[in-house]
């Protein structure tokens, strides 16, 4: 049984889908939690359901400032930061021929800056505090392109880069640095209920595991990489796809 008890994280995009199973998972385990977010009416619910194990604080990822506020109220809330979640992403669909600058950017601020601003600044209380652990959340979309995507594409392998290469400057701190790369995932981003039998067909029945995945299965991988049952690893990607990257189903 994976143990978190006496952990302290911050979670980021924590109000729902991945980031509030992985929040409420966490809890369970006997972590404090920090459910960050900009949506604060869901955020500050979902805190209260957990209970004296969570609090909510306002993130906004692309905000140095922010950053800076959420780990301060992290240490005075908890007294020290043991863990962070990069969860917060968006993925709006485009084309490479249709999509603007100021979209293109706009992922990239929340993706991929959100990213570097967050390990950024929990370096300092990481250190003070012997170590952590820092799970980035990318995607199966940073190991192959995907259509209709190419702003989260680039992104996620970006946060796929950047997390080997703060693994390998952190590691002399005692801080880990892992990914964690979702396929199909019952969560807003996918849009499942909405989806036509079709659609869904396509999505998951080639899997080896033909069905979509949940974001608690999800928060479980993430969980481990909390805890130090995961203490030897650092730089390496986790994923949790239902086996769409084992290969090609045309060919079995």
């Amino acid at each position: 049984m994976i143990s978190l008890t006496g952990k302290v994280a911050i979670i980021t995009g924590a109000a729902r889908g991945q980031g509030a199973a992985e929040a409420r998972l966490f809890s369970e385990l006997g972590a404090k939690v920090v459910v960050a977010d900009v949506l604060t009416d869901e955020g500050q619910q979902l805190a209260a359901d957990i209970g004296d194990n969570a609090v909510f604080h306002p993130l906004d990822v692309t905000s140095t400032q922010q950053w800076q506020e959420t780990v301060k109220f992290t240490l005075k809330t908890f007294g020290k930061l043991d863990v962070l979640v990069n969860n917060a992403g968006i993925a709006p669909p485009a084309m490479l021929e249709d999509i603007s600058d100021e979209l293109y950017m706009n992922v990239v601020s929340v993706n991929q800056l959100g990213v570097i601003l967050g390990m950024r600044t929990v370096i300092p209380a990481m250190k003070d505090n012997q170590g952590g652990s820092i799970i980035n959340i990318a995607s199966t979309a940073a190991m192959r392109g995907v259509p209709r995507s190419i702003a989260y594409c680039s992104t996620k392998w970006a946060v796929r880069g950047m997390t080997k290469t703060a693994a390998m400057e952190l590691g002399r701190y005692g801080i880990r640095v892992n990914s964690v790369h979702p396929g199909a995932i019952d969560t807003a981003m996918v849009e499942w209920e909405k989806r036509s039998d079709k659609e869904r067909r396509a999505i998951v029945g080639g899997l080896p595991i033909s069905r979509i995945g949940s974001p608690h299965e999800v928060a479980q991988t993430v969980a481990f990489l909390a805890s130090d049952a995961s203490a030897y690893s650092t730089g390496a990607e986790y994923i949790v796809d239902g086996g769409s990257l084992a290969g090609n189903p045309l060919f079995g």
